[in-house]
């Protein structure tokens, strides 16, 4: 893995050649010449980097760290139907979670409050029926998503774009100290390899491979989030959107989507009824309800005019005045009161959108 140019394809190739690794390093130069590969992997075959090998057998002894190869039973068995299924994966956490059946969430990493919500809801719930959670570990959805499923006691995995020895982004090492006591991180990355942007796809395909399906939550038309799901259709997996207003430019990737066949989705419900019995495998009997409803009645009756005047997409102050019929100065004042109540969020343009009910 480490020998520079063979990616999942060539390792592919040399283990049906020679019948194993030890039989590849074995092997002549020209014998593996044979197969195509570059001057480097050659080179690198004939002389391997045994200092850097140390280091990922070095990390291997650590706490709670494992190194998974396709014949190892703890191998996610869905990955393995993939085309040229990583190798080798490290796992930081509970490998046998990489056995349930999961969802994967994704989407912008630059999302809107409600995006934000929406993602997170969306995974407290479906852990509670059964799924484990999988995401990148990104800023936005992702980290709404793991949150989300550890917030509702179930199990997350985080798939890297960097080796486990590192955090990427920094600022979520301590969400990912959470997911890995609840769930796992998973790289195919040897120890030692940064943040490379070209690393970042080849990740998201273990993302949909992973999983039962795909949901995608606010993405742009250039979203990366849209290659997760392209990678999805390609390996027989769900692909589901949740649809925006027309007027957020987060909802296009999603309604792009919906165009080429992804189920639209609006509840977690709509996801288990497509998903069916694999979901519900491991049902929890104190799941919450799916409670996407009226206002809750703690609130007085002005503020649950307002709520409803608002609707599910964001609004205007002035639209808001005219939809309740209450004046300019109570609307901004109750604005206030349950935006930091968690009710409602600003969102650009001088809109409020709403978080719960």
């Amino acid at each position: 893995m480490r020998a520079p140019g063979i990616g999942s394809v060539r390792f592919a190739r040399l283990l049906e050649r020679f019948g194993s690794a030890a039989a590849a390093f074995a092997a002549s130069r020209a014998e593996r010449a044979q197969l195509d590969l570059p001057e480097s992997a050659l080179d690198y075959l004939d002389q391997p980097d045994w200092r850097a090998i140390e280091q990922d057998l070095s990390w291997l002894q650590r706490p709670d760290n494992h190194l998974l190869h396709q014949d190892d039973p703890r191998y996610p068995p869905l990955l393995r139907q993939i085309p040229y299924p990583p190798p080798l994966l490290f796992v930081h956490g509970d490998p046998l979670c990489l056995q349930s059946p999961q969802l994967a969430i994704v989407g912008s990493r630059s999302p809107t409050p409600l995006g934000r919500e929406t993602a997170h809801s969306f995974a407290a719930h479906l852990v509670n029926a059964g799924l484990a959670i999988t995401s990148g570990l990104a800023f936005g959805i992702d980290a709404a998503a793991h949150q989300g499923a550890l917030s509702g006691n179930g199990s997350t995995i985080a798939v890297m774009g960097t080796s486990l020895d590192r955090v990427y982004p920094a600022k979520h090492r301590d969400l990912a100290h959470r997911i890995a006591e609840c769930g796992a991180l998973v790289s195919e990355l040897p120890i030692g390899t940064p943040a490379l942007a070209e690393n970042f796809p080849r990740r998201n395909r273990l993302i949909s491979g992973l999983a039962l399906g795909v949901l995608v939550v606010e993405a742009a038309t250039q979203s990366g989030s849209l290659i997760t799901a392209r990678l999805a259709t390609e390996q027989g997996r769900e692909v589901f959107a949740i649809p925006g207003s027309i007027h957020n430019p987060l909802a296009k990737g999603c309604h792009a989507l919906i165009r080429q066949g992804a189920k639209l989705v609006e509840t977690a419900t709509d996801i288990l009824e497509e998903l069916g019995p694999l979901a519900a495998a491991g049902a929890n009997p104190c799941a919450a309800p799916d409670t996407a409803g009226a206002p809750s009645s703690s609130l007085d009756d002005d503020y649950r005019q307002l709520l409803a005047a608002m609707g599910d997409q964001p609004a205007s102050v002035d639209l808001l005045v005219e939809r309740s019929g209450l004046t300019a100065e109570a609307v901004s004042s109750m604005l206030l009161i349950l935006e930091l109540e968690g009710y409602v969020a600003a969102v650009p343009g001088g809109l409020y959108g709403r978080l719960k009910s």
